[in-house]
Formats: C-alpha cells, sequence, structure tokens
C-alpha cells in the first residue's frame, strides 16, 4: 500500500463505498511478510516515504525476484541496490519488467510514469572524477526512481577546479548536492564554500595506497572546515540519495 492507495481507502469510507471493518481489514493485511529468509516491510513507504529497498549484496538472485515479486503485488515501485550483472541477468530472465543500471548495479520495474517530479526543487549529483561514477550513479538511479529531479555534473575535481566553476548558476539553483569523491576528499569542502544549500558528502574507496580504501576521504570530509556538510559512510550513494530526498521533500 502506498500513499495513493491508503487516501483512496480513507475517501471512500467517508463516502460510504466502505465500511470501517471492511478497511481495518485492508489496513492490516499483510502489512509484513516473511519469504525467502526476508521480512517485507510493505507499510516503509506510508510511514518514510521511501518503500522497501532490497539489497542485493548478499542476497541471490532466486531470493532478489522472489522479494522484487512480493514487493510487486502491493507497491509502485520495485528498486534492487548492489546487484552484480550476474544476478541481474539471471534475475531479468524471469522479471523481464525489471530495468538494470549497470554502472549503479541497481535493478528497477513498476515504476510509475509521471510527468512530474516529487520534492521542491533539484538533486545535483557531483563526482570529482570518473573513477567515482558507480556511487554517483547508485544515488542518482535511487533518487530518480523515487520520483525526484536529478542533474547530474561529473568529472570536476579539485584537480581541475575551472570544470567546477563553469557550473555555478546550476550549484545556485539546487535544493541539495550530493558531492561524490575519492583520493584526498577535497571536492565538497569546495563546494560548501559556493553554496547556500545542504551538501551531503559522499567518500569512495577511490585512490592510491594512503587512501586505505575510502577512509582518507572520509576522515578528510568530517574534518571540513565549510559548514552545512553532512557525510555518509564510504561508497553508500544509496544512503546519501535517501537523505536527499529527505531535504528536497
Amino acid at each position: 500500500m502506498n500513499k495513493k492507495t491508503l487516501k483512496k481507502l480513507l475517501t471512500d469510507v467517508k463516502s460510504g463505498d466502505c465500511n470501517i471493518e471492511d478497511a481495518l481489514m485492508k489496513l492490516s493485511n499483510f502489512p509484513m511478510e516473511d519469504i525467502e529468509g526476508a521480512c517485507i516491510d510493505h507499510h516503509r513507504n506510508i510511514r518514510t516515504g521511501i518503500p522497501e529497498i532490497i539489497y542485493g549484496a548478499s542476497k541471490s538472485a532466486k531470493q532478489i525476484a522472489s522479494i522484487a515479486e512480493a514487493i510487486r503485488k502491493r507497491s509502485d515501485r520495485v528498486i534492487a541496490t548492489r546487484v552484480s550483472t550476474k544476478k541481474a541477468k539471471k534475475i531479468q530472465a524471469n522479471l523481464y519488467w525489471l530495468t538494470y543500471h549497470k554502472k549503479a548495479k541497481i535493478l528497477t520495474g513498476n515504476i510509475p510514469p509521471t510527468k512530474k517530479t516529487l520534492g521542491r526543487g533539484n538533486i545535483v549529483v557531483l563526482t570529482a572524477g570518473t573513477s567515482d561514477l558507480p556511487v554517483a550513479e547508485e544515488a542518482s538511479i535511487t533518487a530518480e526512481s523515487l520520483g525526484h529531479k536529478v542533474t547530474r555534473i561529473y568529472d570536476v575535481g579539485v584537480a581541475g577546479l575551472h570544470r567546477l566553476l563553469n557550473h555555478q548558476q546550476t550549484l545556485q539553483n539546487a535544493t541539495v548536492i550530493i558531492v561524490v569523491a575519492g583520493m584526498e576528499g577535497a571536492l565538497p569542502s569546495v563546494v560548501g564554500g559556493l553554496v547556500s544549500c545542504p551538501v551531503i558528502a559522499v567518500p569512495t574507496s577511490v585512490g592510491y595506497g594512503t587512501s586505505f580504501g575510502g577512509l582518507t576521504a572520509l576522515l578528510a570530509m568530517l574534518n571540513s572546515c565549510a559548514s552545512g556538510i553532512a557525510v555518509v559512510n564510504i561508497d553508500n550513494g544509496f544512503g546519501a540519495a535517501c537523505m536527499a530526498i529527505a531535504i528536497n521533500k
């Protein structure tokens, strides 16, 4: 159940087309569902505005497919993150309605077509380099799949700062900016000094030996001298998108 179906149910109760007992039955019907070792929370979208998302990295193709089918029956969109190309091919062989976003490693399906995006503005996603694209695309595809407008600005790191400055108007008009960077993680601080909107920094595991798998970028972002910057975990594009959506609402 989503907010649209819940609103219709309440409208039907008000008009007398549905009695209270039947409404209670519908509200209590499968709010949670146990399947393939997973407990699916079908009412999460009503509570939080973000539906149950499948984390695919530790699940088999069969488990992901089963959960996706169960969600599809009661939700208006299906999203599975961290799905390898090999798993995606197995899943799509049976679930033809799913689309695979290879760079983001995300499967999406049952996304309602709409000309109007949700939220009050634009989410901008920046990357320092092309090596940060997988994490940035995880954030971008997640936000877009949940109905929000996303503008991508990629490969504008501090090694060539003039590239970023060419996009100042877009940055100034953003509601929230997600900045994805590895190496020394300097880009969020620069962006934070240029804009008044919230900045979400995403450290990536991109870098040479002393990057320590993204730890250097993480610590640099946590110690940023620019104000208004929040930091998510290493390579967590999905988490950054969810935070951006909350802000954009």
